[in-house]
Protein backbone atom coordinates (compact mmCIF):
# COMPACT_ATOMS: atom_id res chain seq x y z
CA UNK A 1 0.00 0.00 0.00
CA UNK A 2 0.91 3.14 -0.95
CA UNK A 3 3.49 4.84 2.18
CA UNK A 4 1.94 2.69 4.23
CA UNK A 5 3.93 3.66 7.43
CA UNK A 6 3.19 7.08 6.77
CA UNK A 7 0.07 6.68 6.19
CA UNK A 8 -0.36 4.68 9.41
CA UNK A 9 1.53 7.20 11.48
CA UNK A 10 -1.03 10.31 10.33
CA UNK A 11 -4.49 7.91 10.48
CA UNK A 12 -2.94 7.21 14.63
CA UNK A 13 -2.43 10.86 15.09
CA UNK A 14 -5.88 12.13 13.76
CA UNK A 15 -7.46 9.62 16.42
CA UNK A 16 -5.52 11.21 18.77
CA UNK A 17 -7.26 14.55 18.02
CA UNK A 18 -10.54 13.03 17.37
CA UNK A 19 -10.46 11.08 20.69
CA UNK A 20 -9.28 14.32 22.63
CA UNK A 21 -11.50 16.14 25.41
CA UNK A 22 -10.41 19.40 24.16
CA UNK A 23 -8.12 21.33 21.64
CA UNK A 24 -5.14 23.15 24.03
CA UNK A 25 -2.04 24.35 23.26
CA UNK A 26 -0.52 21.50 24.62
CA UNK A 27 -2.27 18.68 22.91
CA UNK A 28 -1.82 20.74 19.56
CA UNK A 29 2.18 20.87 19.93
CA UNK A 30 2.05 17.22 20.87
CA UNK A 31 0.15 16.24 17.66
CA UNK A 32 2.22 18.51 16.09
CA UNK A 33 5.36 16.62 17.20
CA UNK A 34 4.04 13.18 16.18
CA UNK A 35 3.23 14.80 12.65
CA UNK A 36 6.72 15.74 12.74
CA UNK A 37 7.86 11.92 13.15
CA UNK A 38 5.91 10.78 11.06
CA UNK A 39 7.17 13.06 7.93
CA UNK A 40 10.89 13.25 9.12
CA UNK A 41 10.61 9.06 9.45
CA UNK A 42 9.24 9.18 5.84
CA UNK A 43 12.69 11.14 4.75
CA UNK A 44 10.11 14.31 4.03
CA UNK A 45 12.86 17.20 4.37
CA UNK A 46 13.84 18.75 7.34
CA UNK A 47 13.11 22.50 6.16
CA UNK A 48 9.45 21.15 4.53
CA UNK A 49 8.24 19.88 7.94
CA UNK A 50 9.60 23.00 9.72
CA UNK A 51 7.13 24.88 7.49
CA UNK A 52 4.42 22.66 7.80
CA UNK A 53 4.57 22.54 11.36
CA UNK A 54 4.76 26.16 11.61
CA UNK A 55 1.92 26.52 9.02
CA UNK A 56 -0.39 24.45 11.51
CA UNK A 57 0.04 25.96 14.71
CA UNK A 58 -0.23 29.16 13.32
CA UNK A 59 -3.55 28.47 11.74
CA UNK A 60 -4.80 26.22 14.62
CA UNK A 61 -4.29 29.57 16.87
CA UNK A 62 -5.40 32.37 14.99
CA UNK A 63 -8.31 30.92 12.64
CA UNK A 64 -11.37 31.82 13.47
CA UNK A 65 -13.85 27.95 14.15
CA UNK A 66 -16.38 27.73 11.38
CA UNK A 67 -19.68 27.64 11.61
CA UNK A 68 -19.17 23.90 9.97
CA UNK A 69 -16.95 22.25 12.13
CA UNK A 70 -16.20 21.73 15.74
CA UNK A 71 -12.74 22.70 17.07
CA UNK A 72 -11.36 18.86 16.54
CA UNK A 73 -12.24 18.62 13.04
CA UNK A 74 -11.43 22.35 12.37
CA UNK A 75 -7.48 20.71 13.21
CA UNK A 76 -7.83 17.88 11.16
CA UNK A 77 -9.07 19.88 8.06
CA UNK A 78 -5.71 22.37 8.61
CA UNK A 79 -3.44 19.30 8.74
CA UNK A 80 -5.14 17.97 5.66
CA UNK A 81 -5.14 20.88 3.85
CA UNK A 82 -0.74 21.88 4.68
CA UNK A 83 0.14 18.29 3.60
CA UNK A 84 -2.36 18.72 0.46
CA UNK A 85 -0.10 22.35 0.12
CA UNK A 86 3.09 20.51 0.81
CA UNK A 87 3.10 18.58 -2.28
CA UNK A 88 2.03 21.78 -4.48
CA UNK A 89 -0.05 22.28 -7.86
CA UNK A 90 -0.95 18.91 -10.06
CA UNK A 91 0.33 19.12 -13.10
CA UNK A 92 -2.07 20.01 -15.94
CA UNK A 93 -1.74 17.49 -18.66
CA UNK A 94 -3.57 18.61 -21.51
CA UNK A 95 -5.04 15.54 -23.30
CA UNK A 96 -3.61 17.04 -26.65
CA UNK A 97 -0.84 16.05 -29.62
CA UNK A 98 2.32 16.66 -27.47
CA UNK A 99 5.99 15.22 -26.96
CA UNK A 100 7.45 13.70 -23.69
CA UNK A 101 10.38 13.39 -22.99
CA UNK A 102 11.24 10.92 -20.01
CA UNK A 103 14.70 11.40 -17.96
CA UNK A 104 15.56 9.90 -15.00
CA UNK A 105 18.59 7.61 -13.05
CA UNK A 106 19.65 4.28 -13.61
CA UNK A 107 16.87 1.86 -12.18
CA UNK A 108 14.19 3.95 -11.47
CA UNK A 109 11.62 2.08 -13.48
CA UNK A 110 12.03 4.64 -16.59
CA UNK A 111 11.02 2.12 -19.30
CA UNK A 112 8.02 0.60 -17.49
CA UNK A 113 7.23 3.89 -16.72
CA UNK A 114 7.37 4.77 -20.27
CA UNK A 115 5.32 1.99 -21.25
CA UNK A 116 2.99 2.63 -18.40
CA UNK A 117 2.49 6.47 -19.62
CA UNK A 118 2.22 5.44 -22.74
CA UNK A 119 -0.83 3.12 -21.97
CA UNK A 120 -2.62 6.03 -19.87
CA UNK A 121 -2.87 7.99 -22.88
CA UNK A 122 -4.11 5.72 -24.77
CA UNK A 123 -7.25 4.84 -22.60
CA UNK A 124 -7.41 8.38 -22.65
CA UNK A 125 -8.29 7.84 -26.38
CA UNK A 126 -5.19 9.59 -27.89
CA UNK A 127 -2.79 7.11 -30.40
CA UNK A 128 0.47 6.65 -28.38
CA UNK A 129 4.00 6.22 -29.76
CA UNK A 130 7.12 5.29 -28.44
CA UNK A 131 10.92 6.45 -28.91
CA UNK A 132 13.82 4.17 -27.65
CA UNK A 133 16.82 6.65 -27.21
CA UNK A 134 18.41 4.80 -24.69
CA UNK A 135 21.80 3.33 -26.57
CA UNK A 136 23.64 2.38 -23.16
CA UNK A 137 21.59 -0.46 -20.88
CA UNK A 138 21.70 -3.24 -22.77
CA UNK A 139 18.14 -4.72 -23.28
CA UNK A 140 16.17 -1.73 -23.37
CA UNK A 141 15.63 -1.79 -27.01
CA UNK A 142 13.91 -5.33 -26.38
CA UNK A 143 12.03 -4.20 -23.28
CA UNK A 144 10.48 -1.43 -24.21
CA UNK A 145 9.68 -2.59 -27.60
CA UNK A 146 7.74 -5.52 -26.29
CA UNK A 147 6.01 -3.42 -23.82
CA UNK A 148 4.79 -1.34 -26.67
CA UNK A 149 3.85 -4.40 -28.83
CA UNK A 150 1.82 -5.86 -25.14
CA UNK A 151 -0.09 -2.77 -25.44
CA UNK A 152 -0.73 -2.37 -28.97
CA UNK A 153 1.70 1.03 -28.96
CA UNK A 154 3.63 2.42 -31.91
CA UNK A 155 7.25 1.75 -30.99
CA UNK A 156 10.30 3.15 -33.20
CA UNK A 157 14.67 2.40 -32.26
CA UNK A 158 17.35 1.68 -34.08
CA UNK A 159 19.00 -1.31 -32.21
CA UNK A 160 22.44 -0.87 -33.91
CA UNK A 161 22.83 3.02 -33.74
CA UNK A 162 24.77 4.58 -30.70
CA UNK A 163 23.45 8.18 -31.31
CA UNK A 164 20.52 8.71 -29.64
CA UNK A 165 20.00 12.64 -30.90
CA UNK A 166 19.95 10.78 -34.56
CA UNK A 167 17.46 8.17 -33.37
CA UNK A 168 15.46 10.98 -31.83
CA UNK A 169 15.12 13.08 -34.70
CA UNK A 170 14.10 9.88 -37.16
CA UNK A 171 11.76 8.65 -34.56
CA UNK A 172 10.00 11.81 -34.02
CA UNK A 173 9.69 12.28 -37.74
CA UNK A 174 8.62 8.87 -38.31
CA UNK A 175 5.75 8.85 -36.13
CA UNK A 176 4.69 12.51 -36.42
CA UNK A 177 0.94 11.14 -37.24
CA UNK A 178 0.62 10.07 -34.15
CA UNK A 179 -0.87 12.07 -31.12
CA UNK A 180 1.37 11.77 -28.45
CA UNK A 181 5.52 10.97 -28.44
CA UNK A 182 7.07 9.42 -25.52
CA UNK A 183 10.79 9.40 -25.94
CA UNK A 184 13.31 7.60 -23.97
CA UNK A 185 16.19 7.90 -22.71
CA UNK A 186 19.31 6.30 -21.12
CA UNK A 187 19.53 6.12 -17.32
CA UNK A 188 22.14 8.65 -16.09
CA UNK A 189 23.54 10.44 -13.21
CA UNK A 190 22.95 13.79 -13.09
CA UNK A 191 26.87 14.96 -12.69
CA UNK A 192 27.89 12.98 -15.50
CA UNK A 193 28.75 15.74 -18.16
CA UNK A 194 28.63 13.76 -21.15
CA UNK A 195 24.97 12.13 -20.78
CA UNK A 196 23.61 15.55 -19.72
CA UNK A 197 25.00 16.90 -22.53
CA UNK A 198 23.47 14.25 -24.59
CA UNK A 199 20.08 14.88 -22.74
CA UNK A 200 19.98 18.45 -23.30
CA UNK A 201 20.50 17.48 -27.59
CA UNK A 202 17.54 14.78 -27.59
CA UNK A 203 15.49 17.51 -25.80
CA UNK A 204 16.14 20.23 -28.41
CA UNK A 205 15.96 18.03 -31.18
CA UNK A 206 12.33 16.38 -30.19
CA UNK A 207 10.67 19.80 -28.73
CA UNK A 208 9.33 18.10 -25.89
CA UNK A 209 6.61 19.86 -24.51
CA UNK A 210 6.73 17.67 -21.22
CA UNK A 211 10.10 16.93 -19.51
CA UNK A 212 9.47 14.03 -16.79
CA UNK A 213 11.81 13.08 -14.26
CA UNK A 214 11.06 9.43 -13.07
CA UNK A 215 12.30 9.15 -9.39
CA UNK A 216 12.48 5.84 -7.69
CA UNK A 217 10.30 6.44 -4.45
CA UNK A 218 13.02 5.24 -2.16
CA UNK A 219 15.51 7.74 -3.30
CA UNK A 220 15.65 9.74 0.34
CA UNK A 221 17.21 12.87 0.56
CA UNK A 222 19.22 12.49 -2.66
CA UNK A 223 16.09 13.33 -4.84
CA UNK A 224 15.76 17.24 -4.04
CA UNK A 225 19.67 17.67 -5.48
CA UNK A 226 19.10 14.73 -8.65
CA UNK A 227 15.84 16.83 -9.19
CA UNK A 228 17.65 20.20 -9.11
CA UNK A 229 20.41 19.28 -11.59
CA UNK A 230 18.03 17.31 -14.19
CA UNK A 231 15.64 20.56 -13.61
CA UNK A 232 18.48 22.96 -14.24
CA UNK A 233 19.58 21.00 -17.99
CA UNK A 234 16.41 20.57 -19.37
CA UNK A 235 13.97 22.47 -17.11
CA UNK A 236 11.64 20.00 -15.90
CA UNK A 237 7.57 20.24 -16.31
CA UNK A 238 6.71 17.28 -13.93
CA UNK A 239 8.00 14.48 -11.65
CA UNK A 240 7.13 10.37 -12.11
CA UNK A 241 7.31 8.90 -8.43
CA UNK A 242 7.90 5.19 -9.14
CA UNK A 243 7.53 1.84 -6.63
CA UNK A 244 5.49 3.78 -4.20
CA UNK A 245 4.01 0.20 -3.52
CA UNK A 246 6.96 -1.11 -2.16
CA UNK A 247 8.67 -0.79 1.64
CA UNK A 248 10.53 2.80 0.44
CA UNK A 249 9.50 5.21 2.88
CA UNK A 250 8.98 8.15 -0.25
CA UNK A 251 9.03 11.09 1.38
CA UNK A 252 11.93 12.33 -0.30
CA UNK A 253 10.98 11.92 -3.50
CA UNK A 254 7.46 13.33 -2.79
CA UNK A 255 8.63 16.52 -0.96
CA UNK A 256 11.92 16.88 -3.90
CA UNK A 257 8.81 18.68 -5.81
CA UNK A 258 8.03 21.24 -3.56
CA UNK A 259 12.21 22.31 -3.22
CA UNK A 260 12.22 22.30 -7.32
CA UNK A 261 8.99 23.93 -7.56
CA UNK A 262 7.58 21.70 -10.11
CA UNK A 263 4.96 19.30 -9.42
CA UNK A 264 4.18 15.47 -9.24
CA UNK A 265 2.25 14.63 -12.44
CA UNK A 266 1.84 10.70 -11.80
CA UNK A 267 2.66 8.03 -9.20
CA UNK A 268 3.13 4.46 -10.03
CA UNK A 269 2.49 1.64 -7.41
CA UNK A 270 2.70 -1.40 -9.05
CA UNK A 271 4.25 -3.56 -12.17
CA UNK A 272 1.55 -3.82 -14.54
CA UNK A 273 1.28 -1.19 -17.40
CA UNK A 274 -2.02 -0.32 -15.97
CA UNK A 275 -0.42 1.23 -12.37
CA UNK A 276 0.12 4.10 -13.34
CA UNK A 277 -2.17 7.19 -11.57
CA UNK A 278 -2.76 10.54 -12.64
CA UNK A 279 -1.14 12.79 -9.24
CA UNK A 280 -4.33 14.54 -7.48
CA UNK A 281 -2.59 16.25 -3.80
CA UNK A 282 -6.01 16.43 -2.31
CA UNK A 283 -6.92 12.75 -3.48
CA UNK A 284 -3.63 11.36 -2.76
CA UNK A 285 -3.42 12.75 0.70
CA UNK A 286 -7.01 12.07 2.02
CA UNK A 287 -6.23 8.21 0.97
CA UNK A 288 -3.08 8.79 2.84
CA UNK A 289 -5.15 9.82 5.64
CA UNK A 290 -7.80 7.06 5.47
CA UNK A 291 -10.47 9.83 3.93
CA UNK A 292 -10.71 7.74 0.68
CA UNK A 293 -10.45 8.81 -2.69
CA UNK A 294 -14.48 8.08 -4.28
CA UNK A 295 -13.68 10.16 -6.96
CA UNK A 296 -10.59 8.47 -8.37
CA UNK A 297 -12.59 4.91 -7.73
CA UNK A 298 -15.48 6.45 -9.61
CA UNK A 299 -12.91 7.35 -12.48
CA UNK A 300 -11.33 3.44 -12.58
CA UNK A 301 -15.15 2.24 -12.66
CA UNK A 302 -15.96 3.99 -15.79
CA UNK A 303 -12.99 2.54 -17.36
CA UNK A 304 -14.27 -0.36 -17.29
CA UNK A 305 -17.01 -1.46 -20.34
CA UNK A 306 -20.10 0.05 -18.31
CA UNK A 307 -23.06 -2.66 -17.93
CA UNK A 308 -25.86 -2.56 -20.89
CA UNK A 309 -29.14 -1.05 -20.15
CA UNK A 310 -30.83 -4.18 -19.74
CA UNK A 311 -28.63 -5.82 -17.49
CA UNK A 312 -28.43 -3.32 -14.79
CA UNK A 313 -32.44 -3.53 -15.24
CA UNK A 314 -32.46 -6.96 -14.43
CA UNK A 315 -29.85 -6.32 -11.59
CA UNK A 316 -32.37 -3.74 -9.75
CA UNK A 317 -35.26 -6.51 -10.07
CA UNK A 318 -32.81 -8.81 -8.14
CA UNK A 319 -32.06 -11.07 -11.50
CA UNK A 320 -28.51 -11.47 -10.52
CA UNK A 321 -27.35 -14.10 -11.81
CA UNK A 322 -23.87 -16.18 -11.51
CA UNK A 323 -22.89 -14.58 -15.13
CA UNK A 324 -23.32 -11.05 -13.96
CA UNK A 325 -20.76 -12.26 -10.38
CA UNK A 326 -18.47 -13.61 -12.97
CA UNK A 327 -18.96 -10.05 -15.06
CA UNK A 328 -18.50 -8.30 -11.43
CA UNK A 329 -15.42 -9.99 -10.50
CA UNK A 330 -13.58 -9.50 -14.03
CA UNK A 331 -14.24 -6.21 -13.40
CA UNK A 332 -12.22 -6.05 -10.69
CA UNK A 333 -9.45 -7.58 -11.75
CA UNK A 334 -9.24 -5.24 -14.13
CA UNK A 335 -9.31 -2.54 -11.63
CA UNK A 336 -6.09 -3.88 -9.80
CA UNK A 337 -5.72 -5.45 -6.73
CA UNK A 338 -8.30 -5.46 -4.01
CA UNK A 339 -5.91 -3.30 -1.71
CA UNK A 340 -5.88 -0.82 -4.38
CA UNK A 341 -9.15 -0.78 -4.50
CA UNK A 342 -9.92 -0.95 -0.38
CA UNK A 343 -7.81 2.38 -0.36
CA UNK A 344 -9.96 4.32 -1.95
CA UNK A 345 -12.66 3.61 0.35
CA UNK A 346 -13.08 5.78 3.99
CA UNK A 347 -12.32 3.58 5.75
CA UNK A 348 -9.98 4.27 8.17
CA UNK A 349 -12.43 8.13 9.08
CA UNK A 350 -14.97 5.33 9.71
CA UNK A 351 -12.62 3.49 12.31
CA UNK A 352 -12.37 0.43 9.76
CA UNK A 353 -9.18 -1.13 9.10
CA UNK A 354 -9.07 -4.31 6.90
CA UNK A 355 -5.66 -6.24 7.48
CA UNK A 356 -3.74 -7.42 4.58
CA UNK A 357 -3.94 -10.93 4.97
CA UNK A 358 -7.90 -10.83 4.87
CA UNK A 359 -7.45 -8.86 1.37
CA UNK A 360 -5.15 -11.64 -0.11
CA UNK A 361 -7.56 -14.44 1.52
CA UNK A 362 -10.40 -12.02 -0.48
CA UNK A 363 -8.43 -12.52 -3.59
CA UNK A 364 -8.01 -15.68 -3.25
CA UNK A 365 -11.32 -16.64 -2.90
CA UNK A 366 -12.61 -14.47 -6.00
CA UNK A 367 -10.39 -15.89 -8.19
CA UNK A 368 -11.28 -19.54 -6.81
CA UNK A 369 -15.15 -18.70 -7.23
CA UNK A 370 -14.08 -17.79 -10.77
CA UNK A 371 -12.54 -21.10 -11.42
CA UNK A 372 -15.72 -22.58 -10.13
CA UNK A 373 -17.85 -21.07 -11.91
CA UNK A 374 -15.97 -21.88 -15.33
CA UNK A 375 -17.16 -25.68 -14.32
CA UNK A 376 -21.01 -25.03 -14.65
CA UNK A 377 -23.26 -25.04 -17.45
CA UNK A 378 -24.45 -21.38 -19.69
CA UNK A 379 -27.69 -23.07 -17.75
CA UNK A 380 -26.39 -23.09 -14.38
CA UNK A 381 -25.02 -19.83 -14.29
CA UNK A 382 -28.30 -17.98 -15.69
CA UNK A 383 -30.59 -19.88 -12.72
CA UNK A 384 -28.22 -20.64 -9.67
CA UNK A 385 -31.57 -22.07 -8.31
CA UNK A 386 -31.60 -25.44 -10.48
CA UNK A 387 -28.10 -26.47 -8.86
CA UNK A 388 -28.89 -29.21 -6.64
CA UNK A 389 -27.13 -31.70 -4.35
CA UNK A 390 -25.46 -34.19 -7.93
CA UNK A 391 -24.95 -30.94 -9.95
CA UNK A 392 -23.04 -29.37 -6.63
CA UNK A 393 -20.96 -32.67 -6.70
CA UNK A 394 -19.97 -32.67 -10.29
CA UNK A 395 -18.94 -28.72 -10.32
CA UNK A 396 -16.72 -29.60 -7.39
CA UNK A 397 -14.79 -32.47 -9.13
CA UNK A 398 -14.40 -30.31 -12.33
CA UNK A 399 -12.64 -27.54 -10.14
CA UNK A 400 -10.76 -29.59 -8.18
CA UNK A 401 -12.54 -27.82 -4.67
CA UNK A 402 -14.90 -29.53 -2.25
CA UNK A 403 -18.91 -29.60 -2.39
CA UNK A 404 -19.22 -27.38 0.82
CA UNK A 405 -16.87 -24.58 -1.33
CA UNK A 406 -19.55 -24.87 -4.29
CA UNK A 407 -22.55 -24.13 -1.72
CA UNK A 408 -20.07 -20.92 -0.26
CA UNK A 409 -20.11 -19.32 -3.42
CA UNK A 410 -23.75 -20.03 -4.03
CA UNK A 411 -24.40 -18.52 -0.53
CA UNK A 412 -22.33 -15.45 -1.52
CA UNK A 413 -24.20 -15.31 -5.02
CA UNK A 414 -27.72 -14.75 -2.70
CA UNK A 415 -26.04 -12.07 -0.60
CA UNK A 416 -24.99 -10.08 -3.53
CA UNK A 417 -28.18 -11.20 -5.25
CA UNK A 418 -30.22 -9.50 -2.07
CA UNK A 419 -28.27 -6.28 -1.99
CA UNK A 420 -28.81 -5.32 -5.71
CA UNK A 421 -32.54 -6.11 -4.82
CA UNK A 422 -32.06 -3.31 -2.23
CA UNK A 423 -31.33 -1.04 -4.69
CA UNK A 424 -34.57 -0.59 -6.20
CA UNK A 425 -33.48 2.62 -8.59
CA UNK A 426 -31.05 5.20 -9.79
CA UNK A 427 -33.07 7.68 -7.22
CA UNK A 428 -32.60 5.68 -4.43
CA UNK A 429 -28.17 5.29 -5.07
CA UNK A 430 -27.89 8.79 -5.57
CA UNK A 431 -29.81 9.54 -2.09
CA UNK A 432 -27.72 7.00 -0.21
CA UNK A 433 -24.55 8.41 -2.10
CA UNK A 434 -26.10 12.05 -0.75
CA UNK A 435 -26.21 10.62 2.47
CA UNK A 436 -23.10 9.62 2.90
CA UNK A 437 -21.99 12.89 1.51
CA UNK A 438 -20.16 11.17 -1.81
CA UNK A 439 -22.29 13.29 -4.24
Amino acid sequence: MVLENLGTSLRDTLKRIARANRIDEKTLSEVIREIQRALLSADVNVALVQHLSRRIKERASTEQLSEKLNPRQQIVNIVYQELVALLGDPVKLPLTRHIVLMVGLQGSGKTTTTAKLARYFQKKGLKSAVVCADTYRPGAYDQLSQLCERINVAFYGERESRNAIEITAHGVEQLKRYDVILVDTAGRHALESELVLEMKGINDIARADQRFLVLDSGIGQQASEQAKAFDEAIGLTGVIVTKLDGTAKGGGALSAVAEVGTGIAFIGAGETVDDLEKFEPDRFISRLLGMGDIQTLVEMIEEEPPIEAEDAEAMLKGDFTLKDMYKQMQAIGKMGPLRKIVQMLPLGSLGVEIPDDALESTKETLERFKVVMDSMTDEELEHPRVIRSSRIKRIARGSGVSADYVRELLKYHKTMQKAMKGVRSQKEMQKFLKRQGLQ
